[in-house]
């Protein structure tokens, strides 16, 4: 068992990579400028360059030697007497400059602490050019001879590995989750304070849920094609028939406005998360006690159970005693795929109901287009769903001795 243990962890390293790859990418592709989202679009190029430096976002994405600078709005052209818009003072380092044909260029320096100015001039017959401001000094113009087409201005990295990636996972392994962009907070002081509440919210709503679906799915096999059958079974379609946010706005309406039974909005106490709990719970619960009647059901059909019948054992020891133990490996298998649930948290939920949990969190991240926190948390439920996995994987085989694992 200890080698199939450390083979599925080993899993977990190209899976969790995979994950992460698609997220930067995704975002990257899909989620736009953090800078612009943050600062508005109508923010200067300037500020934007500090916001991407602060934060790491003026790297290359995955790995590269060379990263788009703000300083010159990508395919830009050069004026008529051949300045290069920049939109703020280039800093010291080594920047490319690219075009179809470049020919002469000229790069103005000015001392960043006085006014001493020098002035560089560099000779190009190629697509591209090369120049390096030394450490004092900032370029402040940037002119080109005779050229009149379309501009590409780049900064270079440190080295290859210098990107936004390569950091992340450098500060992963350092414990260092990022700082959010939108909070300017460290993400795992925010995840720290969303996951209390997350917990507080769904731990009670999956281990009731699953209780009472076992109980009642359990009722139902033992009484099948009975009236009680058939009543649960209607009940538990209509649960399934009303959608979740009726069930959220009803309770809000009927219990929490109406008759006062319970808080409608905040996070100050535990009576606060009644109502949630609740709605959660019933919300879901047509579905598990049918999910469960159905395990149950096909273990009452084999043949071990006419045996320990025939043997004198009553009918309800056996359901309790051997029929429900065979039939929770489909029933593990099922909650288990509840359990990224648990560190996400309920969105509509919390964000009907005003609880600050890891769902509130997420939420925000997505609209401000805070990509640090919104990492860490697909990180952390990737990690967690592929981590219960094997708990499940591990409890197969405890509670059937049959199931080997390799």
């Amino acid at each position: 068992m200890l080698r199939y243990v450390i083979k599925r962890l080993l899993e977990l390293i190209p899976t969790t990579a995979g994950v992460l790859l698609l997220t930067f990418a995704l975002f990257h592709v899909l989620g736009g400028s953090p800078a612009e989202v943050v600062l508005g679009k109508n923010a200067s190029a300037e500020s934007m360059a500090r916001f991407d430096a602060k934060y790491g976002y003026d790297k290359p994405l995955l790995a590269g030697w060379w990263a788009p600078s703000r300083a010159l709005n990508q395919r830009s052209t050069a004026t008529d007497d051949g300045t290069v818009p920049l939109s703020f003072p280039l800093n010291a380092g080594e920047w490319r400059l690219r075009g179809s044909n470049i020919g002469k260029i000229t790069v103005e320096l000015r001392n960043s602490s006085g006014g001493e100015r020098q002035t560089v001039t560099i000779e190009s017959n190629s697509g591209e050019v090369r120049f390096t401001i030394p450490v004092g000094f900032v370029a402040d113009r940037v002119t080109l001879a005779d050229y009149s087409g379309a501009l590409e201005l780049s900064r270079r990295t440190a080295h290859w590995f210098d990107s936004q990636l390569c950091h992340f996972l450098y500060g992963l392994a350092r414990g260092d989750l990022g700082v959010s962009t939108d909070l300017d907070r460290p993400v795992a002081a925010v995840l720290r304070e969303g996951v209390g509440p997350s917990l507080a919210l769904t731990v009670p709503i999956l281990i009731c849920g699953t209780l009472l679906a076992m109980m009642f799915g359990l009722w139902c096999a033992w009484r099948r094609d009975g009236t009680a059958d058939r009543i649960l079974l209607t009940v538990s379609t209509l649960l399934m028939s009303v959608n979740y946010v009726i069930w959220v706005l009803a309770g809000q309406f009927l219990l929490a406005y109406k008759l006062r039974l319970f808080p409608i909005w905040g996070f100050e106490n535990w009576t606060y998360l009644v109502l949630p709990i609740i709605i959660g719970v019933v919300s879901g619960l047509g579905r598990d006690i049918r999910f469960c009647r159905t395990a149950i059901l096909d273990e009452v059909a084999k043949p071990y159970v006419r045996t320990a019948l025939a043997k004198g054992l009553s009918e309800p020891q056996v359901m309790v005693r051997h029929v429900l133990r065979n039939s929770l490996i489909p029933i593990v298998t099922y909650v288990s795929l509840s359990v990224p649930f648990l560190f996400t948290g309920s969105l509509l939920l919390e964000s009907f109901f005003g609880i600050p949990g890891l769902g509130s969190v997420s939420l925000n991240a997505i609209n401000s287009n805070d990509m640090a926190v919104v990492r860490a948390v697909v990180i952390i439920g990737a990690l967690s769903y592929q981590a219960v996995n094997v708990l499940a994987d591990l409890s197969y085989a405890w509670l059937d001795p049959r199931v080997r694992l390799r």
